[in-house]
């Protein structure tokens, strides 16, 4: 027990490169205090003692703000990052060193009682505010940006991003490598496309109205687009 105790401590460490001290971890990490008391609401669980372990876990959910349901399996090396809104349902299994961040869902898609909720897969990362719905599987070692949504079952080694899901990147490297502020934007991209059609079709316009000698009009509308282009990019450079 102590050594998953110590190791659930470095963990902290690994994950997080605020964490400055021990007595710091023990007494200002949320998730830390939700993993250990899950470990204790299972163990109730698992020997049928269930409504101590919903006692538990509900206490678990004000103190933490982090809703673990008793039922959950849960690996090694887990790590919830600020936690607040996190909620894992009752048949959601979460492996090896996987890092969640704040307000992440592994909810359910059916009323049976039977597997309902995501199998998520060693080393992988669910950015803040993802969503992860229904018994599917998250691949080991892949990527899921912040506010996605994912319905359907995603390859290992993959990042996903946008509502629903979609795999936007397949590569294999360390699950740490996750930059929330760089993920690609399939949507945004698709817009950049749009506007880049539309400048070389507006220049070709542009080129036949002056062999006529006919007078371009407006500027208004393009003063308006350019506005509205510096806002939703910000500053992207499109």
């Amino acid at each position: 027990m102590f050594k998953t105790l110590r190791e659930d401590i470095r963990t902290v460490f690994v994950k997080d490169p605020a964490a400055r001290s021990v007595a710091e971890v023990l007494l200002c990490y949320p998730g830390l205090h939700a993993i250990w008391l899950h470990r204790l609401a299972n163990y109730f669980w698992g020997h049928r003692l269930k409504l101590l372990a919903r006692l538990i876990s509900q206490m678990t959910r004000f103190l933490t703000l982090i809703e673990i349901h008793p039922g959950t399996t849960i690996g090694r090396r887990f790590f919830i990052d600020h936690g607040a809104g996190v909620v894992i349902g009752e048949t959601a299994e979460v492996g090896d060193d996987v890092l969640m961040y704040q307000g992440v869902v592994l909810g359910g898609t059916s009323l049976k009682k039977k597997k309902r909720h995501p199998t998520i897969g060693n080393n992988v990362v669910m950015g803040s505010r993802a969503v992860a719905l229904g018994d599917i599987t998250i691949g080991e070692g892949a990527k899921v940006g912040s506010g996605s949504v994912v319905v359907k079952s995603v390859p290992a080694g993959t990042t996903v991003v946008g509502i629903p899901g979609r795999v936007v990147e397949d590569r294999h490297k360390s699950f740490l490598d996750l930059e929330h502020g760089k993920l690609p934007d399939p949507i945004a991209e698709a817009i950049k496309l749009v506007l880049r059609e539309q400048d070389n079709f507006n220049g070709r316009l542009k080129s036949v109205e002056e062999s006529f000698g006919i007078k371009s009009g407006g500027y208004d509308l393009l003063k308006r687009r350019r506005e509205l282009v510096e806002d939703f990019f910000q500053g992207s450079g499109i």
